[in-house]
């Protein structure tokens, strides 16, 4: 029984799920520190499908990401091609035409504060899981920094994922944490204002409006009234 679960635990496939099991789990952990208690839940969910975990299972290392693997044996990766157009933590799902250039290049859409977070708390997981007892602090910013992606940000979005990537660095988890989960909140009041400004707007689009429609049925009434009195 045992041999045949050391058996199991040495195939490639058994040693992906564990580490995107693990990598999950942190990043659960991290998001739940942040109040983005869905977020951690729902989090890389798609790496269980078949189009993914396939992939992954086939190309296992464990010192980096299946990904890079596949895309040096195929020159591109159908695992990450699926994966980063169902998660919103990604940059690369930020993507579309450059409407200032209009030349056909792609650069970075602004991306909503609550992902900015969950894609920190991504980079500090994969930071963990893949550097194992190599990992300090400032892994997240160093991966960050010489990586090429940083490049295509809005610059909203890399100047917010900045900031919490130096905190990390400069000051620790616990700071780091602290400021996302404040960062969350107030984005979070944030959007409670702009949904009662749009509400109210548009009570007051309506208000006004019939009035408006009533003022102009009166004045349509008296000329019409006259008219008639003038031609009998």
């Amino acid at each position: 029984m045992f041999g045949l679960l050391n058996e199991i635990k040495d195939k490639k496939w058994y040693k992906h799920f564990s580490t995107i099991n693990e990598h999950k789990l942190l990043v659960g952990k991290n998001c739940f520190r942040c109040g983005l208690y869905l977020q951690g839940i729902l989090h890389d969910l798609s790496k269980y499908s078949w189009t993914e975990f396939s992939v992954g299972a086939k190309y296992y290392q464990g010192t980096r990401s299946p990904n890079e693997a596949e895309r040096e044996d195929k020159g591109y990766t159908s695992s990450w091609l699926h994966h980063k157009g169902r998660n919103k933590h990604h940059l690369e799902y930020w993507l579309d035409y450059d409407l200032d250039k209009r030349d056909g290049s792609v650069t970075g859409m602004k991306m909503p504060d609550n992902y900015i977070v969950e894609m920190f708390c991504d980079r500090v997981a994969a930071s963990k899981v893949y550097r194992g007892k190599d990992y300090t602090d400032r892994s997240a910013l160093e991966y960050y920094m010489n990586g090429k992606s940083k490049n295509i940000l809005h610059p909203y979005t890399k100047k917010q994922l900045e900031r919490l990537l130096n905190i990390l660095a400069e000051e620790g988890e616990d700071v780091a944490f602290d400021y996302a989960r404040r960062y969350v909140k107030g984005y979070r009041k944030y959007l409670k204002r702009k949904k009662y400004k749009k509400r109210l707007e548009k009570r007051l689009e309506k208000k006004y409006s019939n009035k408006l429609e009533k003022k102009l049925s009166r004045k349509y009434n008296r000329r019409l009234k006259r008219d008639i009195r003038r031609t009998h």
